[in-house]
Parts: C-alpha cells; sequence; structure tokens
C-alpha cells in the first residue's frame, strides 16, 4: 500500500483531473490512499508544529516514511522503481510538507528522505509529479512500456 499525506489542497482543477487519473492507472498495481492535510497561517514555527503534528497522527508505526526534501537523496526512474519494489511490502508513505517545509519530528520519523530536484515545485504540482513517478515506477517493475 502507498499513502500519500500532503499539506495544503489542490485547487486548480486541472491539477485534480491530473490526480484522479494516476489514481485510477495506479489502481491495478496498488492501494493508495491520499491523506490531505489543512495549511496553517500561524507564524513560521507555529505552523511548522501544528502541520507537524498532523502529519504525524497520520502516520502508523509499521509505516515506511519516505519524506520529500530538497536536500533528500536523488534517484533515477530505475533507481526509484527498484525502491518502491523493495519497500512495498512496508506500507509506504510519502510525506509532502507545506510552504513550511517539515517539521523537525516529522523530519526524525522519517526512514528516508528523497528529492526529485533541487528546484521548488508549487505543492499541487509536485503531487502529481510523486503520483506519476510511483506509476512509472509500477511500469518498470512489471516490464510494462509508458517508462522511456
Amino acid at each position: 500500500m502507498i499513502k500519500i499525506i500532503c499539506v495544503g489542497k489542490v485547487k486548480e482543477n486541472f491539477f485534480n483531473e491530473a490526480i484522479k487519473e494516476y489514481q485510477k492507472r495506479l489502481t491495478k498495481y496498488t492501494k493508495l490512499e491520499i491523506i490531505e492535510l489543512p495549511d496553517y497561517n500561524y507564524d513560521s514555527k507555529k505552523t511548522l508544529e501544528a502541520e507537524g503534528k498532523n502529519i504525524l497522527s497520520k502516520i502508523r508505526d509499521k509505516d515506511f516514511v519516505i519524506t520529500m526534501e530538497i536536500k533528500g537523496n536523488n534517484l533515477s526512474s530505475e533507481e526509484f522503481s527498484s525502491f518502491i519494489d523493495k519497500n512495498i511490502s512496508n506500507n509506504i508513505t510519502f510525506v509532502i510538507g507545506g510552504s513550511n517545509g517539515l517539521s523537525y519530528d516529522v523530519l526524525k520519523r522519517s526512514d528516508y528522505k528523497l528529492s526529485f530536484s533541487a528546484l521548488t515545485f508549487p505543492h499541487q504540482l509536485f503531487r502529481v509529479i510523486l503520483l506519476e513517478q510511483i506509476y512509472r515506477s509500477f511500469k518498470i517493475i512489471n516490464n510494462e512500456s509508458y517508462h522511456k
């Protein structure tokens, strides 16, 4: 099972349509749960703490937690698919933080820090990118055409 915990709502319809499409495609390969948490408008420290507590409340002890971080590890699509294949039995939970990042407690809970780029992406767009890469991974794992 794959769970994606993300801070903030997707407002643009075109992002929602892309998310729905990848959710539909992924049903062939895995159970997928997307948990959308509210973002807060406190000062940055209070916001990080509030969002962090909310994120941690959605993570189970047995989940393999991957935090999405600019300074995380970079993997190719093939390496990412091997990583997914190796860890899928552990209930993989991806965490996408809000605009202030992730709290210390969430970072401490992380089992693996992953980055798709040193660039900063809008959170709504990044959710689509993550879903596409997860889908691509399952296509690679199953030796199906798509990924090239």
